[in-house]
């Protein structure tokens, strides 16, 4: 599975560090050990389904634990039944 998530937390950090809690989120990808590319508007993350699902409900909720009062999340999912192409594939002809 391939999952895009974008934790869009209010706010998004505190004044000495503006992005603190977007950037609890992408410690809790991170952290999950799959492999993962941070971009400019959302993570992207790749392996089973059931650890996706579990690495974007951490990504979620970490930014409520660095102190957010809320937090929206976006997510895309890609999934098959068969042999699909990885993140990596999917975005080597454009790099």
């Amino acid at each position: 599975m391939i999952a895009e998530i974008q934790c869009l937390p209010t706010p998004s950090g505190t004044e000495a560090a503006p992005y603190r809690h977007i950037e609890a989120a992408i410690a809790a990808v991170a952290d999950s050990r799959l492999h993962y590319e941070v971009g400019a508007l959302g993570t992207t993350v790749e392996g089973p389904d059931d650890a996706v699902w579990a690495v974007v409900r951490a990504a979620h909720g970490a930014t409520l634990a660095a102190g957010a009062q809320s937090v929206v999340s976006v997510v895309k999912l890609f999934s098959s039944s068969g042999d699909a192409p990885g993140m990596d594939d999917l975005v080597a002809g454009h790099r």
